[in-house]
């Protein structure tokens, strides 16, 4: 809609009073001023509405106030097209759906000895920090998010969240740790998606997502993560003393409307300030965090009568070390012949097969694509294994599908997932060779036999970090011409995989974890919060620095070495499938693997704000001025030439040709320092900086150029940096992308 949102209004209309604020000022939701202009936006939208169409033919959803005026209204398409021609209306948008895209991380990146002593130690790190979390809710109950009576939590200065109350039980979702909780589905009931059955039309998360990126932000220190009878560590979240304010707006089945989405973070707008008005699918105002494997993998074995040993993985205990069991396949053991109608060989259903054949001996189960899109699971295995009394189980996976996670799960018998084909291949030939049947295909005898290792402890490795298999890369990011755009994605690489964190028992996202208190996931949606609880040790100590302040110093300060000091690599797949290793590129993990440690005392800082993001769009190919103005209630009046001259600690020049020169401008946050720049660049594009050198006095701003030239057409991305190498000590690297073109 026309008129400015609470965020931007800086008054001029009668009877309203100004309620825009600073980029480092937070909106007062509850202020006079604001209460009075939100209740007119919203005014406005219902008397549009009433103007045009009758009571009982539409439904209002939200009204929008805080960072857009706007509103959404479940309507037919006939209505749509009136409302789109309304005057006062800007823009009619149909909604759409979108998807929901730990024990040892805390050490592996050093928080327990570099971090969490500067802010007071872990019962201290992330005091009066909120972060704030748009996912599928939360599990109140669990040990993650309790609070100790002994030492209770104070009210949060300024902070504004509401909390609902649980509509069974009347309790309310928040308890001191939890300062916020609210659910937002109105939009997905308008379209008929919700069930409350297993939705829940409260923050009570039903999925299990919400809870465990709660937990890796801001769960707290020391929970003992016990499963299948075993204790796997001890978690706690990067933050552990930060308060959580839960929106929950993305749900297991269908994940989640905008139209709620935006409902979330609009409401959330009053306690983080303003955010940017306009979103872009590559927006330099958001960090997009890689996923990484860290140091530890869990590995298993299976040992054949015929000596040889195959790998794999398998959460589980040994068969007895010094005995070999007889291996019995799911299909030799059935009860009958109808039973295949049930896919037997997934062992999902106990009642099919002959207890007498399998008891005492290790079933052998087959890997199918149930087992990829969740209706098999390995827990259903290990729990049919246990109800025939068998020693343990093996799933050999027959074929699979590039892109295939096999992330290993805690189970109650001893049992081991084969995720390599050729390996599972060595297994039933072995059994085939080992088995004789009759002429009809019975078997007479079971002869193969096998022993299945110890696979609880972890392996520590010197190659962390990895780029993780599954997370996205570069350059995927397109502008409004579909040309590579120039800003560069992801911007930085935190751990991903295998994390271990807090779980809902009613979460059914993970069909292993189904009814269990912890859960051990693998995905960039396991990173984000990683980085986020970072960011809230760093605002911690930091209470003034601005968003990109922030997302500065954890890039900044990043490291592209592994543990060893060799450069990382990524996961890839190979041309047959297979998995390789590769060196990483500034594609896989932006600016490196984040270092909390270093992110604390980056030295210098390139900042931005409002104005620099406008500028950023209003020079970025294929928006057109008069949308950013309508949009934003702001010309485009700033240019900064090119989007590359974003002040942001990455430089990306996807169409290089002949010489382009950038500018950088940095702050020091430090003492008084002299640094000395420094750039290299792979030998199809020179790299020059200037000046050479530069002295900033605390708080003081310098700005420096860097200018590319084509040196030769290769048709492939140059990498490189530029390092600004401080005379007390600090180092800050900011990575440079480029491809050069011919004139």
């Amino acid at each position: 809609m026309e008129g400015e949102p609470v965020v931007s209004f800086q008054g001029g209309l009668d009877g309203f009073e100004a309620t825009a604020v600073d980029t480092d000022e937070r909106i007062d939701v509850t202020s006079d001023h604001v209460i009075a202009y939100s209740r007119h936006l919203e005014k406005k939208h219902d008397m549009l509405l009433g103007m045009l169409f009758d009571h009982g033919t539409y439904t209002k959803i939200y009204s929008y106030r805080h960072l857009m005026n706007g509103f959404s209204v479940h309507l037919s398409p006939e209505q749509a097209e009136v409302l789109r021609r309304a005057p006062g209306v800007i823009s009619l948008e149909r909604d759409w759906k979108v998807r929901k895209l730990t024990t040892h991380t805390p050490q592996f990146l050093g928080l327990p000895t570099g971090v969490w002593p500067t802010g007071g130690g872990f019962d201290r790190a992330g005091e009066d920090i909120v972060i704030g979390f748009v996912d599928s809710g939360i599990y109140p109950h669990h040990p993650s998010f309790a609070t100790d009576p002994r030492d209770p939590y104070g009210p949060v200065p300024k902070y504004r969240g509401k909390c609902e109350v649980d509509p069974d039980t009347k309790m309310s979702f928040c308890n001191g740790k939890i300062i916020g909780a609210q659910h937002f589905a109105e939009a997905a009931k308008a379209a008929g998606a919700f069930n409350p059955t297993v939705d829940f039309a409260s923050p009570l998360d039903g999925d299990g997502h919400g809870s465990h990126t709660a937990a890796i932000a801001a769960g707290n220190n020391g929970v003992p993560v016990v499963m299948c009878q075993h204790e796997f560590g001890r978690a706690s979240g990067m933050a552990p003393r930060a308060r959580i304010a839960v929106y929950k707006a993305l749900y297991r089945l269908f994940g989640g409307f905008v139209a709620d989405v935006l409902a979330a973070i609009d409401q959330a707008a009053g306690n983080g300030g303003p955010f940017p008005k306009t979103l872009v699918s590559y927006s330099p105002w958001i960090a997009s965090v890689a996923a990484a494997c860290d140091d530890r993998r869990y590995k298993n074995h299976l040992t054949l009568g015929n000596g040889k040993i195959l790998a794999g993985i398998g959460l589980s205990a040994s068969t007895h070390p010094n005995q070999t069991f007889t291996l019995v396949a799911a299909n030799d053991v059935l009860l009958d012949s109808s039973a295949t109608k049930y896919s037997p060989t997934d062992c999902q259903r106990p009642e099919v097969f002959n207890k007498n054949l399998v008891e005492g001996n290790i079933l052998l189960c087959g890997y199918s694509f149930n087992f990829v899109v969740g209706t098999s699971s390995i827990s259903k295995v290990s729990e049919t294994a246990k109800r025939l009394g068998a020693i343990g189980f093996v799933l050999a996976v027959e074929n699979v599908t590039p892109g295939t996670k096999f992330d290993p799960v805690p189970v109650d018998v001893p049992g081991i997932v084969i995720t390599d084909v050729t390996k599972s291949m060595e297994l039933i030939d072995y059994y085939n060779a080992s088995t004789a049947r009759d002429w009809t295909g019975r078997v007479k005898s079971f002869k193969a036999t096998g022993k299945i290792g110890e696979g609880l402890m972890p392996i520590l490795h010197k190659s962390a970090p990895l780029v993780a298999l599954f997370s996205a890369r570069g350059p995927n990011i397109k502008d409004f011409n579909y040309q590579d755009a120039d800003l560069l994605k992801p911007d930085i690489l935190a751990p991903g995989s295998l994390i271990w964190a807090a779980w809902s028992p009613n979460g059914t996202d993970e069909a292993d974890y189904l009814g269990h208190q912890f859960a051990m996931v693998s995905g960039t949606s396991m990173a984000a919060p990683h980085i986020a609880g970072i960011a809230a040790l760093i605002k911690q100590k930091h209470p003034r620095w601005s968003p990109a302040a922030i997302k500065s110093a954890l890039m900044t300060t990043s490291t592209v070495l592994d543990r060893g000091g060799r450069p990382i690599q990524a996961q890839q797949y190979s041309d047959t499938e297979t998995m390789k290793f590769v060196k990483a590129t500034p594609f896989d993990y932006g600016s490196g693997h984040v270092n909390p440690r270093a992110a604390l005392d980056p030295g210098l800082i390139l900042d931005a704000g409002f104005q620099d993001y406008l500028g950023f769009l209003c020079t970025t190919p294929g928006i057109d001025s008069h949308e950013i103005m309508n949009y934003t209630s702001s010309p485009c009046n700033y240019t900064m030439g090119h989007p590359s001259n974003l002040n942001g600690p990455s430089i990306t020049i996807s169409h290089l040709v002949g010489t382009r020169t950038v500018t950088r401008t940095v702050t020091n946050v430090a003492q008084e320092e002299t640094y000395v720049i420094a750039a290299r660049m792979d030998p199809a594009v020179a790299i020059d900086t200037d000046p050479p050198a530069m002295t900033l006095k605390p708080g003081a701003s310098r700005r420096f150029t860097v200018t590319l030239s084509v040196r030769s057409v290769t048709g492939m991305y140059s990498f490189g940096e530029v390092l600004l190498k401080g005379s007390r000590g600090h180092k800050v690297r900011i990575p440079v992308v480029a491809m050069g073109y011919q004139r």
